[in-house]
């Protein structure tokens, strides 16, 4: 849904628009981020997730996928280079400092890139994850291969290899609040417009990174609101409409999602908006 529920590498033309990051850090912590456990869940049921899996997270945010996977026992290592507010957070949840016994196993939290998550007596993974879905934006699965490529060799041979993507439009209502960013931000038209999501995306990636695909799954992940506004904030906090932003200014976005939003609001004052995700299994050769 960094960006999280995009890469959060993606350059844009423009000055950065003035948001306050440790603001959006909380928002996608405590509004946005779950709208993805059911994917989490989905993956980690199939590939068995437990005390024997050592789990490399990449573009880990806040760490709710990290502390799914520490739950069921696992070493869990998490890898964010786009927002070290987004890597306190995983922190305050994660490190034993904070804190009771959610996570069973062992757990390490890495700012930089994932080289970063190699060491000397570091045992190989047994499990890679790219949770960031790709297939929203235009170019926003740019560089994911190539770096997909440069942490398989922390992986043991055979090992898997997650990515997730966006579902077609037609099953993703979300599609539609979506292309308000595309609409704001066309004076600035670059690699960040939105774009329906691929057959291939995924594949494509795996390729690249000289990965073996060994299956596929397709997962219902709705996005939930107690209101319009707690769905503006948790929109907002992916990065989505930052380059509208640019091109127009806060007020204008924050007006015209909301109104986007209102054909999803139900009579109680939420807002439903169905979506389907899907993920790929990518093999280490």
């Amino acid at each position: 849904m960094t960006p999280t529920l995009v890469r959060q590498h993606l350059s844009h033309t423009g000055a950065t628009p003035r948001v306050d990051p440790c603001a959006r850090a909380r928002d996608w912590s405590e509004i946005q981020e779950r709208m993805l456990v059911p994917l989490y869940e989905a993956v980690y049921e199939r590939l068995e997730v437990g005390p024997d899996t050592r789990l490399l997270g990449l573009g880990c945010g806040s760490g709710l996928a990290l502390l799914m996977a520490a739950s069921r026992g696992a070493a869990v290592t998490g890898v964010e280079t786009g927002s070290p507010e987004r890597l306190t957070l995983a922190r305050q949840r994660l490190l034993p400092a904070a804190w009771d016994t959610r996570a069973g196993g062992d757990v390490r939290l890495v700012d930089g890139s994932p080289e970063d998550a190699a060491g000397a007596e570091t045992p190989a993974y047994t499990l890679v994850t790219a949770f960031e879905p790709i297939g929203c934006l235009a170019g926003d699965s740019e560089g994911l291969g190539e770096g997909l490529a440069a942490v398989t060799p922390l992986a043991e041979r055979g090992a898997p290899v997650v990515l997730a993507g966006w579902g077609p439009p037609e099953r993703c209502a979300t599609s539609s609040v979506l292309r308000v960013a595309t609409k704001l931000a066309e004076p600035l038209r670059s690699t960040g417009s939105w774009r329906p999501a691929l057959r291939d995306d995924l594949e494509e990636v795996a390729h690249r990174a000289g990965l073996r695909p060994d299956g596929s799954g397709r997962v219902a992940c709705p996005f939930g609101y107690a209101d319009v506004d707690s769905a503006v904030r948790g929109l907002l906090s992916t990065g989505l409409f930052d380059a509208a932003i640019r091109a127009t200014d806060q007020v204008q976005v924050d007006k015209e999602l909301a109104e986007a939003l209102h054909p999803h609001q139900r009579r109680d004052g939420t807002v439903w908006m169905p979506n389907v995700f899907r993920y790929l299994i990518a093999r280490v050769p």
